[in-house]
């Protein structure tokens, strides 16, 4: 399999270059299971640096293309790069994705505050924790995923795989679009006791203030 060498432009390159390697991976050019060619290869087909092609494959690895294995290399886990909600929803802005996020998660807050398990409520607090430990030191990025690890993990509380596949691709345009509009780690510092109170709710099987806390939470400027 080869993959052919392309003129990069618009967005950023490794936003171009995660997109060409799943039309890629969608037209068949690389199969479940499969390896990609290896870093200095990628970076000499597609003419850019290293910093980009790491930075695409980790784009991938968000929308659940990619898995990187360490010692074994950058391996092809899902081929259905097709899906219409995916497509559109890279052309949202925020304001659309936060109009779904509301109506999505608070049906999510809901289910998850009736079916989590232990092991739910386990994740659910460790991702709540590190995400109050990057916001008080200002660590964006982590913070970035460890808010979004949270919220997929209440997703996954829920034991519906179509709620969580469809929170999931919401998540990952949420995540780039902070990156985009966030400088620091203040709003997340403030909005976090709100965080804790639905982590309190979910956990204590609060159905009505599950969702009305994550009502609240979006509706913070």
């Amino acid at each position: 399999m080869t993959i052919t060498p392309s003129t990069l432009r618009k967005r950023s390159l490794a936003e171009e270059l995660a997109e060409r390697l799943q039309t890629q991976i969608g037209e068949g050019r690389f199969r479940t299971g499969e390896k990609l060619p290896p870093e200095p290869e990628l970076m000499r087909l597609f003419g850019v640096g290293r910093s980009t092609v790491r930075e695409a494959v980790r784009i991938l690895s968000d929308l659940g293309f990619l898995q990187v294995r360490q010692g074994a290399g950058t391996f092809v886990v899902r081929e259905d790069a097709s899906s219409l909600v995916e497509q559109r929803m890279k052309r949202a802005d925020i304001r659309e994705l936060d109009e779904v996020r509301g109506i999505l998660e608070a049906a999510i807050a809901g289910k998850a505050a009736e079916r989590h398990t232990d092991r739910d409520a386990q994740q659910i607090r460790k991702h709540l924790a590190d995400r109050k430990a990057a916001a008080e030191t200002n660590r964006l990025e982590q913070c970035i995923d460890a808010d979004a690890n949270f919220h997929e993990a209440i997703a996954q509380a829920t034991h519906n795989a179509i709620l969580a596949e469809l929170y999931r691709a919401t998540a990952l345009h949420l995540r780039e679009g902070f990156r985009r509009i966030y400088s620091d780690t203040g709003y997340l510092l403030a909005s976090h006791p709100l965080h804790e109170q639905l982590a309190r709710h979910i956990l204590r099987g609060d159905v009505s203030n599950a969702s009305r806390t994550i009502c609240d939470i979006l509706e913070k400027p």
